[in-house]
């Protein structure tokens, strides 16, 4: 699969670089951000995926976290995608900005029209690894999961799904229970269709209830003066519930006067760099 280099920028020590490639999964062109640390010129290094949330693009990330001294000191490549395709002109895609453009969900829809490009979990989960692992120097065997809010709920899920694929997972401000959420019920009823029990597939809270693979130990920070924590949107405490009663590992940090933005987000990256070393680099 070709890669067309969009831009190139000498950071820490490192590149951050943003390519473009035709998506099989998405039918359409789709964008990813890539940070290279110094130590990539020389070795192979563990990778970890970003997810971010509504709205955004490869650029949110990658501007705003400050991610790249911590990722260059832990030799960790971070790869952060887009967040749905682009351009695929379904009707109806660019009408709201919390479902379709920049709102993928992270999920495989299956109803029409968004069933034949809407294929984001599929996408981050295989093809994207296997285009990546081709082109840069990537350790095959270490990969782990990281997003913000709906990349939060992206990140949990494929974690969840895929027991000892990731070594680690993090969230920022993840909707936690999206089947219980305004966000969520909108997405999934519009991609996923009405049937509640196939939404199931999608949902943190759901998936950690019935988890059983190797130890996973998670770490989430909210925010809590965060709009959407109090509007609902997030529900932590019900991933927590359900992640307590199997036995899950969850450092959960509710971080006094932090809101949901990338300010937010900045502030707490680099723990999250070091949760994640903790056990890419074991």
């Amino acid at each position: 699969m070709a890669l067309t280099q969009v831009s190139a920028n000498k950071c820490a020590g490192g590149f951050q670089k943003v390519f473009e490639h035709d998506s099989t999964e998405l039918k359409c062109k789709m964008k990813f951000a890539i940070y290279l640390p110094p130590k990539a010129e020389t070795d192979k290094c563990p990778v970890m995926y970003w997810l971010s949330g509504l709205t955004c693009t490869e650029q949110n990330f990658i501007t705003k976290a400050g991610s790249q001294l911590a990722a260059a000191e832990h030799g960790i490549i971070i790869v952060a995608p887009d967040t749905s395709p682009r351009g695929c002109n379904i009707e109806g895609e660019d009408e709201s900005w919390d479902f379709g453009t920049g709102a993928g969900f992270y999920v495989d829809a299956t109803q029409d029209p968004w069933n034949s490009n809407y294929r984001m979990y599929t996408y981050i989960t295989e093809e994207l690894p296997k285009l990546i692992n081709a082109n840069f120097p990537t350790d095959l065997d270490k990969m782990s999961i990281c997003g913000h809010s709906m990349g939060g709920h992206g990140a949990l899920i494929c974690a969840l799904r895929n027991p000892g694929k990731y070594k680690a997972v993090s969230a920022f401000a993840p909707i936690c229970n999206p089947i219980q959420c305004p966000w969520g019920q909108k997405a999934f009823s519009g991609y996923l269709g009405p049937d509640k029990s196939t939404w199931e597939a999608y949902d943190a809270t759901v998936l950690a209830a019935s988890y059983s693979g190797p130890q996973l130990d998670i770490l989430i920070d909210q925010g809590r003066d965060d709009q959407f924590l109090s509007a609902g949107q997030l529900l932590p405490d019900n991933l927590i519930g359900a992640c307590s009663d199997k036995k899950i590992p969850v450092v959960f940090r509710l971080q006094p006067g932090y809101d949901h933005s990338y300010f937010f987000i900045y502030s707490f990256i680099n723990d999250h760099l070091k949760h994640h070393a903790k056990y890419l680099n074991a």
